[in-house]
């Protein structure tokens, strides 16, 4: 079950209305890395978990904080859409093509779908897509995905931090930022835990090893010009599972020719082929 606390989780009101800002604040809420994305990553993963009750109720905590994050930036944008109705916004755009073009930052969405509310959508207007999300049973690759997502997350709320100086959003967005810190440590830890209880790396260490062409399991091919990555950690030395040596290969050769495909049968309707080669 899930119980809906009324009380916010931390404070989450501008000191001034800003539509334009508003909008912006939309890529933190219904973007690809947006608080949504998280929460309905870390629930889903929570609800398909398999593993140690630990890591499920990892996952449960986490993302219902999330829907308490969802909540805040939804009464955040809301409160930056209060005591700015379009209409006095029209009459300035009307009267001053520089206030014209601030405003064509705000988003008509927020009055003709929402009505001054948020929207499951990104600044762009784009709406949430459930495809952003990572639930794939394997919970070493999940959480280094959760990783990335937080990782992701704090880049893009920091940026907005910078992007506005009103001390009632920037309180927010500073609680937010040191969550995002907690979670990326908190998804670091737990990646380094299932890497030394699996004693591997590589997902899925379950694979056997004897199966993978194991002579080019650790060679970096290079495939663009330049040889400046022959230079990383990645190119030579024992490699990060400690399985292998890294090698590296400045002028990879093919392993096979080119392909030859057979004309497809008439009724296909393909570019029917030279006749030298028919």
């Amino acid at each position: 079950m899930f119980f809906h606390i009324k009380e916010l989780q931390y404070h989450a009101k501008p000191s001034k209305p800003d539509p334009v800002f508003a909008r912006q604040l939309q890529e933190a809420l219904g973007g690809q890395y947006g608080e949504i994305s998280v929460m309905m990553q870390y629930l889903w993963q929570g609800f398909n978990s398999r593993a140690d009750p630990k890591y499920r109720d990892l996952l449960f905590d986490t993302g219902t904080e999330e829907i308490g994050h969802v909540e805040m930036f939804a009464t955040m944008i809301a409160r930056l859409l209060d005591d700015a109705p379009f209409e006095d916004q029209k009459a300035a755009y009307d009267s001053d093509p520089a206030i014209a073009a601030i405003m064509g930052g705000t988003n008509p969405q927020h009055a003709i779908v929402s009505g001054l509310g948020a929207l499951p959508a990104d600044a762009a207007g784009y709406p949430w897509n459930a495809k952003y999300i990572i639930s794939s049973g394997n919970l070493l690759a999940d959480f280094r995905a959760n990783l990335n997502a937080e990782s992701q997350g704090r880049l893009q709320v920091v940026r907005l931090y910078g992007m506005t100086d009103d001390p009632g959003v920037r309180d927010m967005l500073s609680f937010l930022i040191a969550r995002d810190t907690m979670h990326q440590n908190q998804w670091y830890a737990a990646v380094r835990e299932l890497e030394e209880r699996e004693n591997d790396i590589v997902v899925p260490t379950t694979f056997p090893r004897r199966l993978e062409k194991e002579e080019v399991a650790y060679t970096l091919f290079n495939f663009s010009r330049g040889s400046e990555s022959s230079k990383g950690r990645w190119a030579s030395g024992p490699s990060m599972d400690g399985r292998g040596q890294f090698n590296y290969v400045a002028e990879p050769q093919p392993f096979a020719g080119a392909p030859k495909l057979k004309p497809a049968p008439f009724l296909y309707h393909d570019t029917m082929p030279p006749k030298s080669m028919m």
